[in-house]
């Protein structure tokens, strides 16, 4: 896999649990609608331990953190909430607490898989590499 395993631009697939898990996190119901299936793209830069992750929305809105792993970053959820993380690399995954769920992303089968558990809620998520 080597240093720029995350380094890519991901589709949204498929997710698992998307409305139990929102409402788990509070996402208001305007919001709950827009990110029900929705063909988010993932992009990652990688270089080393610094990282840029970006996503697009349908429509052109974006939301993007920069986190360097081991270091607090500032950081924003899907929410728009803005907040701290210490991101860390754990077996090939990146692994995040957010202000209310657990976050972890890792490339498997070439696929970037994400995993947000919040209160006994396991959302998943899956998206296929495109570039």
């Amino acid at each position: 896999q080597g240093n720029m395993a995350f380094t890519g631009k991901y589709e949204f697939e498929g997710d698992e649990n998307y409305d139990e898990f929102v409402k788990k996190i509070g996402l208001p119901s305007d919001k709950t609608e827009l990110g029900r299936n929705c063909k988010i793209v993932t992009e990652v830069v990688q270089n080393g331990n610094d990282f840029t992750w970006t996503q697009h929305f349908p429509g052109g809105r974006t939301t993007s953190n920069t986190f360097t792993i081991g270091k607090e970053a500032n950081m924003e959820t899907m929410g728009g909430k803005k907040f701290k993380a210490t991101v860390k690399m754990e077996d090939g995954k990146l692994v995040a607490d957010f202000p209310n769920y657990y976050h972890t992303a890792e490339i498997s089968g070439g696929k970037l898989v994400e995993i947000s558990t919040s209160s006994g809620v396991v959302y998943k998520r899956t998206s296929k590499r495109i570039a």
